[in-house]
């Protein structure tokens, strides 16, 4: 597993001043000082021995019914940054309460992303790795007591009813007409749905709060609904399930997290958080001290969306080839298509934690990706719309068309400890279309009849014309190589030329199939306002070229990072790249260039 970032999390921000606070009165004795360690109470699954000393705990539940996206990093380096600056333990837990939804493959896909973006759940040496499954007997033993305390239900209408009978926002909620039902009968009737006797859909078990309460979660919620489906945990072992906002509260109890940090849209539900958990410890349950939910404002990224159902959508309906897509937001798509950890840690924290929901332009995500890379990663020269460039003179500068001028380049011009580039000069090399015009546009200082340009590393050369097929196409360019101009020779500055062009000789180039990604969606908020989100697709999301790279990428390693230039930063295609097939993908541009 990948060692967690050393680098504290710059800035301060509310939770960080609740965090301070709380460790400040806890060290003076004020405090649950409970809170500094021990093992869960009731957590069977935890390794006997000494007491993990973590200052304070904090977690990130995701539910393994899909794949992380980028809206998930935000949650995922807050609550591991706040543990990492503050001597704390982060867990990762599955809340793995639906099972028609989960499986394995996104828990293991899951993992896989925490521990790429840099983030590890161990702390001194114990692994807080757990699942809302690990405690399903324990939430049923609370199920049970509630109904015995008269504080839970089963209520046997139709859905349908329930929904009706809930009210809105500006009607208070019906009675059910179980709500009264003694708690022996109760207890009776949930130990039938445990035991299998009961549809799916017949009943639910509903905590008692009050069904007129102005915070419609607080309108007798479900606890517990019938569900005859296998888990990909515990199997066939229960046919019954707990709901998410029922599990949630028991499993930071239980696991004594400090600080359960969570977005915006679960404010409304802290009532109802405290209000189980409270009761749970008066029926003596759960320890006290308690934790506490803390919200913040979740980040959104412009030309995104991340509805699980929508990115569903997208790789159901084929829009995209699948959950790793190098277009998609999900996060194993955005390390297809070349974002790096540090990129994306970046982003997050420069964010900010605020109380509010905030927007962030895609583009800010990309300036993190060309700060990582613009020091780190290779230079190579790549083209991408090839067009050949015959020198007509080459026997007569070199003395025979077979001599190839070894020429060459630094690997990175900022770091001369990584090395040179080597490849060679020859009579017919490959540049970029767009680096010949028959007719040149005012300050066009590439080839054109008549001009001089330099071939960067090699030789200045002069045009002299081209060749077109019979449909008028250009096919070919000439050039003349001017002699004793070669890059870092004595007569290298002895003609003034205004244009510099990339290229790779013909005679080494390696082909390449390089894949330009771009946004996919042309509308900075594609799905808000009830817009159809699919009418926004940007159909100029990909295009793939067949070009040629140097000769040093036959040997790129695939997912190994490079600036081609002019071009911008590619990344060896993490799953297509290989040995006598190269293939790049395009993460971003040298600058960004959108909707200009």
């Amino acid at each position: 597993m990948s060692s967690t970032p050393e680098t504290p999390t710059p800035g301060h921000n509310f939770l960080r001043a609740i965090i301070e606070r709380d460790l400040e009165q806890w060290s003076q004795g004020q405090g649950p000082e409970r809170r500094f360690g021990g093992s869960p109470g009731d957590a069977a699954h935890h390794a006997a021995g000494a007491p993990d000393p973590a200052k304070i705990r904090t977690r990130f539940p995701p539910e393994p019914n899909g794949y992380l996206h980028i809206g998930h990093a935000k949650s995922i380096c807050l609550n591991f940054g706040l543990a990492r600056d503050y001597g704390g333990a982060a867990h990762l837990r599955f809340d793995d309460t639906n099972p028609e939804k989960e499986e394995q493959e996104y828990v293991d896909a899951i993992k896989e992303m925490v521990t790429w973006l840099g983030w590890s759940w161990e702390h001194a040496g114990q692994t807080h790795l757990y699942q809302a499954s690990d405690y399903f007997g324990f939430m049923y033993r609370a199920a049970e007591a509630l109904i015995e305390a008269g504080l839970a239900y089963v209520d046997e209408q139709s859905p349908e009813d329930m929904r009706k009978n809930r009210g809105d926002f500006t009607t208070p909620g019906v009675n059910s007409p179980w709500r009264e039902r003694s708690p022996a009968d109760n207890l009776a009737r949930f130990r039938e749905m445990r035991d299998g006797k009961h549809p799916d859909g017949a009943m639910v078990l509903r905590a008692k709060i009050d069904m007129a309460s102005p915070n419609i979660n607080l309108r007798d919620p479900a606890l517990y609904r019938i569900k005859h489906a296998e888990h990909h945990a515990t199997g066939n072992t229960w046919c019954i399930y707990p709901m998410y906002t029922f599990a949630h509260p028991i499993e930071d109890a239980l696991e004594r997290i400090t600080h359960s940090i969570c977005t915006l849209e679960f404010e409304d539900q802290r009532p109802f958080y405290d209000w189980l958990l409270e009761h749970l410890a008066e029926l003596g349950l759960l320890a006290r001290p308690l934790p506490h939910q803390y919200e913040f404002g979740r980040l959104n990224l412009s030309y995104v969306v991340t509805s699980k159902r929508k990115l569903k959508q997208l790789v159901d309906d084929q829009h995209v080839w699948g959950w790793d897509d190098p277009r998609m937001p999900t996060l194993v798509g955005m390390r297809r298509r070349g974002y790096t950890p540090e990129s994306i840690r970046a982003m997050v924290e420069g964010s900010g934690t605020t109380k509010t929901n905030n927007w962030l332009d895609y583009s800010v995500l990309e300036g993190c990706l060309r700060a990582d890379l613009e020091g780190r990663a290779p230079r190579a020269m790549a083209v991408l719309e090839p067009l050949k460039l015959e020198l007509v003179n080459y026997a007569e500068v070199f003395g025979s068309t077979d001599f190839r001028d070894p020429c060459s380049a630094p690997a990175h011009p900022h770091h001369p400890e990584l090395g040179e580039r080597r490849f060679s000069f020859g009579p017919e090399l490959w540049i970029e279309r767009e680096d010949f015009a028959e007719v040149p546009p005012k300050g066009y200082h590439r080839l054109f009849l008549g001009n001089k340009v330099r071939l960067k590393a090699g030789h200045v050369v002069e045009c002299i014309g081209c060749t077109k097929n019979e449909a008028g196409e250009i096919v070919a360019v000439q050039a003349k190589v001017v002699p004793d101009t070669k890059s870092g020779t004595p007569g290298a500055d002895a003609i003034k030329v205004k244009g510099v062009i990339t290229w790779v000789a013909a005679h080494e180039a390696v082909p390449a199939e390089v894949r330009l990604f771009d946004r996919l969606f042309k509308d900075p908020q594609p799905d808000a306002g009830g817009k159809d989100f699919l009418e926004a697709l940007n159909p100029e999301s990909l295009r793939v070229v067949q070009g040629f790279v140097e000769p040093a990428l036959a040997q790129a390693a695939a997912a190994s990072h490079w600036q081609f230039e002019r071009h911008g930063y590619f990344v060896a295609d993490r799953k297509d790249h290989q040995a006598g097939k190269a293939v790049f993908n395009r993460t971003a541009t040298l600058k960004d260039s959108w909707g200009k």
